[in-house]
């Protein structure tokens, strides 16, 4: 069954990072490498994800970080985003159908396809292909 409801609170920003966070947690490739971050202090990184998704999807204020920055070292590569990806979509069509909905997907794959580009470059050394040129 879709779900009927759009992202349109903060409640439902809880409820997607909340269950999202979870999947991630669970999750057999992503678990390790955000347990070896945050090991079992995951609510100053949940109330961090809050912000951030408010300032992404309703361009509320409280957000301030550099994200990117925080991954660079971080073990991944494109398995990662895309088993993220899928945690993520998989999140959204379980709980929201909407605009609102539809404009985190699309926010999630540009940050997806931004932080591997850029991460690829900063262990290789080369410059970072921008998003524009996969599109």
């Amino acid at each position: 069954m879709t779900p009927q409801k759009d992202i349109n609170t903060e409640a439902d920003i809880k409820l997607l990072v909340n269950t999202f966070y979870a999947k991630v947690k669970a999750d057999d490739l992503l678990g390790p490498i955000f347990l070896s971050r945050l090991g079992e202090n995951w609510d100053r990184h949940l109330e961090t994800m809050y912000k951030f998704w408010g300032m992404a999807l309703f361009g509320n204020d409280g957000y301030s970080g550099h994200p990117l920055s925080k991954h660079l070292t971080l073990p991944v590569d494109g398995t990662h985003f895309n088993r993220w990806l899928h945690l993520f979509f998989e999140t959204l069509e379980q709980n929201f159908n909407g605009p609102v909905a539809g404009e985190a997907m699309k926010k999630a794959g540009t940050i997806a396809r931004t932080f591997l580009s850029r991460i690829t470059a900063y262990n290789s050394g080369q410059p970072p292909i921008y998003p524009t040129a996969l599109n």
